[in-house]
């Protein structure tokens, strides 16, 4: 008995953690990513009703063709679905699904369907025992199984429902938008040949948390095809900037070898030179990625990102003092604080006192329009601390663990803060907010223990 409660239990957890996805993998953060996720999806999420500036699109590192919503109005992309599209139409055919969920508000109500699914297990649970207890062991066996089996029919159901609002929930706001579902089907269809070479049986979707790609590509297409944007093109601008954020993923994440084999030499289009940039840049041949970046910048001298592209090559090559003037020129086209904290970093690297005070400046302006950089706090506290102010050093230091979820570190370096910084001040309600977090948070900790 004690082992069918333990595999009933391990059954409940199973079913919540489905709904939970992992977000322990790396999240990939890059200036000209983030700002073209915000371009190619900002008139669905207008079309969704929310407001742009409030959602996000953020790039996982994971090679899985997958996207998924996790709580607030954040849409995580893995980085194999961007490799395995293969036009930003596509892509937009994904977000808008997503956006459906967060519209539904599918996150919370997954807490439905768990509810449903485990108090179900909870009743045969019940019931199993008593039989179990009455002597009748192999009754009561077949109670538990049955309960397992309902519990989990139930949430899959439900999940299923999920999934085929939010792909209506797309199609709505792709017509809204102008855009053509046609790369929404597309990409269905891309999943529906890798339901095929996995050998998923085509004629029933009971026992799968998504309903088949071929029952949601026949429901879709009937709302689709007739919509006045069917036969509408990608944005050609959107197009261009697709291939290079495409290529410019591959390169960073893709073995060297296979970044080569995709983008040989001969290839001599911006994507390619993109792609072998970063293939050369990780296999340590720095002379060649600065070529290729400079090839890149003989296009477009001006454009931010190859200047930020040349910088980091150059700074990551040894050469912080050449790096400077790429990324001091891509900060200032852009003001992006992703780019700025390059800056800063090539301006600490070159150990130059006199460029201590512009890294100061450049980071103070970057933390306030993105705070969740652990590294832009990590780069203000040297500065702090090569100028002798102790207390700023720990409160940038602080804030540093504090985003990592490492509270004790945060709480102490908190409390060292709040000796040196008067009393009543901005830092000092900011270090004692900090404080208190992380004392709420270890003490929590403790409980769970």
């Amino acid at each position: 008995m004690r082992r069918s409660l333990r595999y009933c239990a391990m059954l409940i957890a199973a079913i919540a953690c489905m709904t939970r996805p992992a977000l322990a993998q790396q999240i990939l953060r890059d200036a000209e990513t983030e700002a073209f996720m915000a371009d190619m999806s900002g008139q669905l999420v207008k079309a969704a009703g929310m407001e742009p500036k409030n959602v996000q699109v953020m790039v996982i590192n994971d090679p899985e063709i997958n996207a998924f919503v996790a709580g607030g109005q954040y849409v995580w992309v893995h980085s194999g679905l961007i490799a395995q599209a293969d036009n930003v139409n596509q892509l937009q055919g994904v977000v808008a699904h997503e956006l459906g969920h967060i519209e539904g508000g599918h996150v919370i109500r997954s807490g439905e369907g768990i509810k449903a699914a485990t108090s179900v297990t909870l009743l045969s649970l019940v019931l199993g025992a008593a039989a179990i207890a009455a002597g009748g062991a192999e009754a009561g066996m077949g109670i538990l199984g049955l309960g397992q089996q309902a519990a989990m029919s139930n949430f899959l159901a439900f999940s299923r429902a999920q999934e085929s609002s939010a792909d209506l929930a797309g199609a709505r706001y792709l017509h809204t938008a102008g855009i053509s579902g046609r790369g929404s089907l597309e990409f269905f269809k891309k999943l529906q040949n890798q339901e095929y070479r996995l050998a998923i049986p085509q004629d029933n979707s009971y026992g799968r948390t998504h309903p088949l790609s071929g029952e949601r590509i026949n429901v879709l297409r009937e709302v689709y095809t007739v919509d006045p944007a069917w036969d509408r093109p990608p944005d050609p601008a959107l197009e261009a900037r697709f291939e290079r954020i495409k290529a410019k993923l591959i390169g960073f994440v893709s073995e060297p070898n296979q970044t080569l084999a995709k983008y040989p030499e001969s290839d001599q289009t911006i994507p390619a030179h993109y792609a072998r940039a970063y293939a050369w840049h990780k296999s340590a041949y720095p002379e060649k990625a600065l070529s290729e970046a400079d090839a890149l910048l003989a296009t477009m001298p001006h454009d931010p990102y190859f200047l930020e592209l040349k910088g980091q090559i150059l700074l990551e090559s040894g050469k912080p003092a050449l790096a400077v003037a790429p990324l001091r020129e891509a900060v200032k086209l852009t003001n992006q604080p992703l780019i700025s904290v390059l800056l800063s970093h090539a301006l600490i690297a070159t150990e130059d006192e006199a460029n201590f005070a512009e890294a100061e400046q450049v980071l103070r302006l970057a933390v306030q329009r993105d705070r969740e950089n652990p590294f832009a706090w990590y780069q203000l506290g040297v500065v702090y601390e090569r100028r002798g102010d102790i207390p700023r050093a720990a409160l940038a230091t602080a804030e540093r663990y504090e985003m990592m979820a490492q509270y004790p570190m945060a709480l102490r370096s908190a409390d060292a803060a709040m000796q040196g910084l008067k009393p009543g001040t901005v830092d000092y309600l900011r270090a004692q907010d900090i404080a208190m977090v992380s004392r709420a948070a270890i003490e929590q900790q403790r409980k769970k223990r």
